[in-house]
This record gives C-alpha cells, structure tokens and sequence, in this order.
C-alpha cells in the first residue's frame, strides 16, 4: 500500500483520533491535528497544486522546519502526483538556487525562516519556478508568494484524482549541496511504503504507541523512522528545540513510548541527570519502551551509562543512508543488546556484503566495503549516470563505508571510505571547508578531518600549512572560519604541513593516525 493510501486509509480509520502534535517549549506552544485533518490539508495542497498547473512527474520543493504543517504539505505535493524535493534547512542561498535549478522544480513551498535566503536568489529561480508558496505568519508573506494559510484551512479537502503507480518518482533527496556537486537521490513511491514495513519490522509499532521526532523532517532518517508509527495510525510528536528537559518533559506529558536520539542528545540527557540538572522522579517515564539511535557512530559506553538510568527501556540502533531510503538496511535489533557497539545485520528485507576493492566477498573480522541490496536502493541519483554507475552494480549499492563481520554475522563500522565528518549527525564534507581556508592569502595548504568527540561523535579539524613569511594564529583562523555556516566550522586549528601524495592528493590516514 502506497503511502498516500496509507494516509487516506489512516483518516477512514481514526479520523477524530490525533496524528501529529507540535510542541515548542520556548513558548510553550501546543498544537495538534488529526488523521481526517491531516489527510483533508494535503488533500487541499494537491487540489491546489493541480490546479496552479502542476502536473504528475514536475519536482515541487519544500524549504521548511519541523512544524505541524510540514508532513501535510509534503503528502500534498505526493497526492498531487507531484515529486517532493525536501531542502536542507541550513542550506545557503546558493545552494537552494543549485539545488532547486538541478531538479528543474516548478513550484516552491518556503517557511518564514528563508524569506531573506529565497528573495536573494528568485531572479534566477523563476527560470523554472511557476508558483511560490509561503508556509508561515500570513504578515510576513512575500508579494511574489501565496500563502498556504487559507489553502491549508478552507482548501479543497477532496481526493485527488491522480493514479500514482509504485514505480513513479516520489522525492528527491539531496545528500550534499554545500561541495559544488550536490548529488539528489531519486527515490520512488514503493521506495517509501517499502520504508514502512521495515521501521515497522523492526520496532513492533502499534497503533498504541506514539513516536518523539525530533530531528529535521527533510532528512531521510527522521522521516522513515515516523514512517513505523504511521502505517498504524499512532500519534507522534513533532519537538521543535532540544533541551534534556524539553525531551523528558515531551515524553512524560505526552505518553510517548519511543524516542530516537542522536548521540549529542543522549549525552545531553545524561550529563542533565548527572549534575542533578534533571531528576527523573519528577517524570512520567514508565510507557517509554524504546529508544533508538543512530546517523553515526554509536560510543558503547554511551549506551552502557544509558542504561543503567533507563534499565527497562530497549534499546535498539540501525545503519542506514539516504540511497538506501534512510535507516534500516543494517539493523541492530532490541534482542541483540550484547552487540552494543556493531551496527547489526541485515534489516528486513535486506541483504549484506562485506567486499574487497575487486568486489569479492571478505571472511569474517577482515574490513571491507558495505555492500547492501533491498527494496528501499535509490533508483538513481538525479540526472547523474556516472555517480549512479559507480555505486549501483548489479542491484547492490556500495555505501563507501568500511565494515568487518564477526563470527556470529554482526556487522561493525571501522571507518569511511569517503571523508565524510558526522558531526552530531550531520554529514560534513571537507571539501568544501578546505576550499574555503585556501581562499585566506596566508595560508598555503589546508585539510580538514574528523577528530573523536565524545558528545558529538566528531568535531571538525582543520590542519593548516602557513605560508613562509606569514604568520597566522589559532584566533586568526578561527575569526575567518566565520564566514563558513556554523556547523561547517573547525572546533581545532592544528598548525602544521599538510602530507601529499605523488599524485597531489591529501594523505588523511597519516592524519587521522597522527591526530585521532
């Protein structure tokens, strides 16, 4: 079942009963919506997309936070036979512009907190872009925009008739957009429902439970995770700020019964409770059955202290990328808490191998690439044949990550091929930074890795080769890093010369075995 009719069936089913809630502590603001309102508000975008003249297959994108609204929009743009382009809310300006040109988008949904990004690029938007729509306080919408406010409240609520096959185009997902050459991962609806059944699968959601989402709805792995709640109509909280105390007070007023944390938030938890910041009697915390965690690597000593402040909780972890429609092609399992520290085997549905640079099967304990295979592999990354190629090879998707097995068939994480930071769960490339330091007139050489970090999983470094003459401080470096987006900074200045190799590239395991 594909998931709008998963959606129209959830509004059939449990029509009055609540869907989403919003919750925002630093205003204390409340909001909650129902299945039959949920299913009537995209019903009312699609009605109204088709009729601005968006058609089955044109890219729509959606530029928001975490709202109420959010999910409701973007089940709209599906129901209208529409793909859905969701952006990175940090992107900058030029990369909504190079994004939203590479995916030809023709029509824009934006939230009032890119009015100033999206006005500073519409001129060249408008090549493509047919209709603006403006999700957010009706005051602040642009001249050049509609507001979603009235389509969302008195909008046509009536089915969409629009025949969506499980191989059409869906979304569009980007995995970079800050290198130069942001890669869109093309996924189709059976890609999603697909996406259902194994988040269901592994963590037995009933229509009892309520699900905390709490990382950005853009990103494939907040989504998908919903997506176990959602094919039994179970409510879920939509948290907009994370504190220790929003977290815990969410769950315990709420009723909610699973959480999904990225490492940061759950070493947040943690040191709150320790320095007697937070005292759990003062919560309501015995319906928590679950928390999970994942989009990086997962410290065992994190969990083991975990557990001894929530020893009846289950805890659970998965691997995913966003090629693979986001966690759950490696999963852990809640029977498996012996493994803390591997990623898992293969999720439902799925298969594994570990490989050598020839593509030969590796025996247990010997590191090697991941290679996985399932219904959820990306059907192509957008307008990108070479990039495809080199990463789907007869039905198997090569993640780029290094693995070993053990004996028993668990999977363990070694390192990644790619240079990629994952910096509290962000996906940080160094390129990009690396460009940015060479652009500074005294330094000579730069390269950027990930240093361990127990809060953060890694923080970003930047090497640096000062050029003769010149003299640079750690202060002086890190006042320029300013001009970077403020999760792209180096928390570390290391002054010093920067290993190449004969053919120019950058020697990073001499780093990383000189600095980690």
């Amino acid at each position: 079942m594909q998931i709008t009719e998963i959606l129209a069936r959830n509004a059939r089913m449990y029509g009055d009963k609540t869907a989403l809630i919003e919750r925002i502590p630093e205003t204390g603001e409340r909001r909650e919506i129902s299945w039959r309102r949920f299913y009537g508000q995209s019903n009312a975008v699609a009605n109204f997309l088709r009729g601005a003249g968006i058609r089955k297959g044109d890219r729509v994108v959606q530029l928001m936070t975490n709202c109420i609204e959010w999910l409701p929009i973007y089940f709209g743009i599906l129901q209208s036979g529409a793909t859905a382009v969701p952006l990175n809310f940090r992107f900058t300006a030029e990369d909504i512009l190079r994004c939203t040109g590479l995916c030809e988008a023709k029509a824009f949904v934006f939230g009032p907190e890119f009015i100033e990004r999206v006005n500073a690029v519409k001129p060249f938007l408008d090549e493509t872009v047919q209709v603006y729509l403006y999700a957010g306080p009706d005051p602040l919408c642009p001249l050049y925009a509609l507001s979603c406010s009235d389509i969302l409240a008195s909008g046509d609520t009536s089915a969409v008739p629009v025949v969506i096959d499980p191989c059409d185009r869906a979304g569009i997902y980007f995995t970079s957009g800050t290198t130069g050459a942001p890669k869109g991962v093309f996924l189709k609806h059976r890609q999603l429902e697909s996406a259902c059944y194994v988040e269901n699968r592994h963590h037995n959601q009933t229509h009892h439970d309520n699900f905390l989402c709490i990382p950005p709805l853009y990103h494939t792995g907040a989504k998908m995770h919903w997506f176990g709640n959602f094919i039994v109509g179970a409510k879920s909280v939509l948290l907009r700020g994370v504190t220790p105390r929003a977290v815990l007070d969410a769950v315990s007023e709420e009723g909610v019964t699973i959480v999904w944390l990225l490492v940061p938030w759950a070493h947040d938890i943690i040191m709150a409770i320790e320095n007697q910041e937070i005292d759990l009697a003062d919560y309501r915390l015995d319906q928590w059955r679950l928390m999970h965690i994942g989009a990086q690597p997962v410290p065992p000593s994190l969990i083991r202290k975990w557990k001894t402040y929530f020893p009846y909780q289950e805890y659970d972890t998965n691997y995913g990328l966003t090629e693979a429609t986001g966690p759950g092609c490696v999963h852990l399992g809640v029977e498996n808490i012996h493994k803390i520290g591997a990623i898992g085997v293969p999720g439902f549905d799925w298969e594994c191998r570990v490989v050598d640079e020839k593509g030969g099967d590796l025996p247990p304990n010997v590191p090697g690439e991941l290679l996985v295979k399932g219904p959820g592999v990306m059907a192509e990354y957008y307008k990108n044949p070479e990039a495809t190629a080199s990463v789907l090879k007869n039905g198997w998707l090569h993640t780029g990550d290094i693995v070993k097995k053990d004996e028993d068939g668990f999977l363990w994480l070694v390192d990644r091929k790619k240079d990629v930071v994952i910096s509290g769960g962000e996906n940080i490339f160094p390129v990009e930074i690396e460009n940015f330091l060479m652009d500074h007139d005294d330094i000579m050489d730069a390269a950027v890795i990930g240093l361990p970090d127990e809060r953060l999983g890694e923080i970003v470094a930047a090497v640096i080769a000062v050029k003769n003459g010149r003299t640079l401080t750690e202060d002086d470096i890190l006042s320029y890093c300013r001009g970077l987006p403020r999760y792209h900074r180096p928390r570390r200045i290391l002054l010093d010369a920067v290993p190449r190799n004969a053919t120019g590239k950058i020697e990073k395991p001499r780093l990383r075995k000189k600095y980690c």
